[in-house]
């Protein structure tokens, strides 16, 4: 069965990126030459997901604006010769973009609940607007999943990324039904517990496949940690009612970037910019003399 839409999360205050996001949107930020927000829609429409809802929130009307057609622009850029550049500011005409406000900050399970009277009753992609997985955001991960999806009859997908020890209190963990595997069944997943109580280092990568079964669990969902509405707290609910989650492993080197910290954004830019097609080498050279220069201090 064809899974054609995705619910995309981007309500988000973006606060531990202050003051870089006081006016926009953490989702917007440049990665190499593009937003952040733009390698996800690109991931899914690879996909074969064509219909996107984004789940925005106060001070998030620069996505839309990014997303528009801008014929103003389009006839300028060919009026003064810059056909080369078309290709990158017009909108793909195969992918449809639908918004809807979380109103309050309820957490990411109480934003993929507002997507309910758009989704219906049919099984849907959730795909974090903060995430960039795969270099230059070219993953295959959201095709793998759906096919998983489907050959296996799940209720639930999950994309999953090996941790650091340490790093398990900030995700979703899964408690594998077995060995982890390139594809392996969850028996159990908690949000953010503690070192010592993590049943894995198997972190949610910011990717999900749903069954429309999912927004009658999270309408029953009392707020969890953070007081907040647990996505993870109802996947929790469906794997102990019975219901199947499978795990998919990010291959190797096709690892996330959450670009939800300085640290993280940094690593995600520099990344972009040493790899880059055109100025990747210039940059490697520039890298590699500023380094040299400050190797003495």
């Amino acid at each position: 069965m064809p899974i054609d839409i995705a619910v995309v999360p981007v309500a988000g205050r973006g606060t531990r990126l202050l003051p870089l996001t006081k006016s926009q949107p953490k989702e917007m930020l440049p990665v190499g030459r593009k937003p952040v927000v733009q390698y996800v829609a690109e991931e899914l429409a690879d996909a074969g997901v064509h219909k996107l809802v984004f789940i925005t929130g106060p001070g998030k009307t620069a996505i839309e604006n990014h997303f528009d057609v801008d014929d103003e622009l389009t006839n300028h850029l060919r009026l003064t010769g810059k056909e080369d550049l078309l290709a990158e500011v017009t909108e793909r005409t195969d992918q449809e973009h639908f918004y809807t406000r979380q109103r309050r900050q309820l957490g990411l399970g109480h934003a993929v609940l507002c997507a309910r009277s758009i989704v219906g009753t049919q099984p849907f992609v959730v795909a974090l607007g903060d995430s960039l997985i795969g270099l230059h955001g070219r993953s295959n991960i959201v095709a793998r999943m759906i096919r998983e999806f489907t050959e296996r009859k799940a209720d639930a997908v999950i994309a999953f990324e090996e941790v650091e020890p340490d790093e398990v209190v900030h995700y979703g963990i899964a408690q594998p039904r077995g060995a982890v595997a390139p594809v392996f069944e969850l028996a159990d997943i908690v949000e953010k517990p503690a070192v010592a109580d993590a049943p894995s280092r198997m972190a949610v990568a910011g990717r999900y496949v749903l069954s429309p079964a999912i927004f009658e669990l999270l309408a029953d969902t009392k707020p969890g940690k953070g007081g907040e509405i647990q996505l993870t707290d109802a996947l929790r609910a469906l794997v102990r009612g019975g219901g199947k989650i499978v795990g998919v492993r990010l291959a190797p080197g096709e690892h996330r970037h959450d670009v939800g910290n300085y640290e993280r954004y940094f690593r995600a830019f520099i990344e972009s910019a040493l790899t880059d097609p055109q100025y990747g080498p210039a940059m490697r050279e520039f890298v590699a003399e500023l380094l040299a220069k400050l190797g003495g201090k």
